[in-house]
């Protein structure tokens, strides 16, 4: 084996500890299938002076960024800070210097992928960034590799495992969204202020990165609708199971050519039986259909320090093995196609709809009226007394519609 290949590492925090452990703990079998010793060199902290135990011999804790950037030794740099500034700056800066770059950053490569990419092929150099969906999952791989010889028309998945533990503890024990998400934050699942999680937004750029990838597209943050868990209660929990459903909060991306690309974040009625519907606490899980494979799911730890260090780790060691060869294979940008985007009103999907109405003869019959005029097509009803005098609940399942029918439809029963 040659002279060994010198890192930058960005952040020692969460998932920068845990690359250090997996460098620590695999450095022989990461050697011997790089080629070629990697060895940590310098490491950004806040705080030089906190213990650190797992630090390798000859690291060097510093404090300054340039001495990173700056360092012609350092051929690959490893952001791990998390964030849109200055990590952006960082890897840019990274880039233009010629240094290959891993980072876990979603926020960065759902908005600004074409500015890395582009630095990137300027330079010569890999941008990776396996680890900014699904955590220890290989996903962003086999897209850009394994999959390529498909079309693919879906990728859907569980994305955020905050919400997929609160949505199974609501499931499993009928608590309210507010107590899950009170026991979600005291278990560090949920942050302090969790609207990224529970509004959806932390599953929408996750979105926007695996619909570019699996179309062949770019794909914006604006690109992508959003909804998030905030609204459902316990009720929707039970009428989902009643009707043979789980609730999910889903990314969802969906390409076809009548409409173009529909990508989207919301829950989601999934019937038992699909194979995402068991996959329940922290744990994500992404589904793939392909017009020669069928269909695939990816299932893993889409969060932690060490799950997410491992995807960060075969990336440093996909970047060491360009440096090795001179070459920079499969790193580049798929987005080489302009494809249209399906409008909102022209999504096609089912729905599950909730009214309170009067508790009389002949109103069942009106809505259901309502419906057909709009072109909507119920596939299942229930209608439940409530402990409100005079008044009942309508619970119902569309056949798949498109969205601006449904909305005429609820136009009619909000008049």
């Amino acid at each position: 084996m040659g002279q060994d290949i010198k890192i930058g590492l960005l952040g020692a925090g969460t998932v920068g500890s845990g690359v250090i452990k997996v460098l620590n703990m695999n450095a022989h079998e990461i050697a011997q299938r790089t080629g070629i010793p990697i060895s940590l060199k310098k490491v950004l902290v806040r705080d030089k002076s906190k213990p650190r135990p797992d630090m390798p011999k000859g690291a060097e804790l510093i404090d300054e960024v340039e001495e990173i950037l700056g360092d012609p030794e350092i051929k690959i740099v490893v952001e791990l800070m998390g964030g849109l500034h200055p990590s952006r700056e960082y890897m840019l800066r990274a880039l233009e210097a010629g240094k290959h770059v891993v980072t876990a950053n979603k926020d960065v490569v759902a908005q600004f992928g074409r500015d890395m990419f582009e630095a990137a092929e300027k330079s010569n150099v890999s941008f990776l960034f396996e680890a900014s969906v699904g955590g220890g999952i290989p996903i962003i791989s086999p897209l850009k590799h394994s999959l390529t010889a498909n079309r693919i028309s879906e990728v859907m998945g569980i994305v955020n495992g905050t919400t997929n533990y609160m949505l199974t503890k609501m499931s499993e024990d009928g608590c309210s969204y507010e107590e899950v998400l009170k026991e979600a934050q005291e278990k560090g699942y949920a942050e302090a202020n969790p609207s990224a999680d529970v509004d959806g937004l932390d599953a929408a750029r996750k979105a926007a990165i695996l619909a570019s990838l699996a179309f062949n597209t770019r794909v914006q943050l604006d690109n992508v609708s959003v909804e998030g868990i905030t609204k459902i209660t316990p009720e929707d929990i039970e009428y989902a199971r009643d009707l043979g459903y789980v609730i999910k909060l889903l990314a969802v991306g969906k390409e076809s050519v009548e409409n173009g690309v529909d990508v989207r974040v919301h829950p989601v009625f999934l019937p038992k039986s699909h194979p995402l519907a068991s996959v329940n606490g922290v744990f994500n899980a992404i589904f793939v259909k392909g017009n020669a494979i069928g269909e695939a799911m990816f299932y893993g730890q889409g969060a932690g320090s060490l799950p997410t260090a491992s995807a960060v780790t075969a990336d440093i060691i996909e970047a060491a093995r360009n440096i090795q060869s001179g070459l920079v294979r499969g790193s580049g940008c798929t987005c080489y196609e302009q494809k249209s985007f399906c409008p909102l009103e022209k999504t096609v999907s089912s729905y599950y709809v909730r009214l309170l109405v009067d508790d009389k003869p002949g109103v069942l019959g009106s809505i259901a009226t309502a419906f057909g005029n709009a072109k909507v097509s119920l596939k299942s009803v229930i209608q439940t007394p409530l402990n409100v005098k005079d008044h009942a609940e309508i619970v119902a399942v569309t056949h798949p519609v498109e969205h601006s029918c449904l909305q005429e439809a609820l136009t009619v029963f909000k008049s």
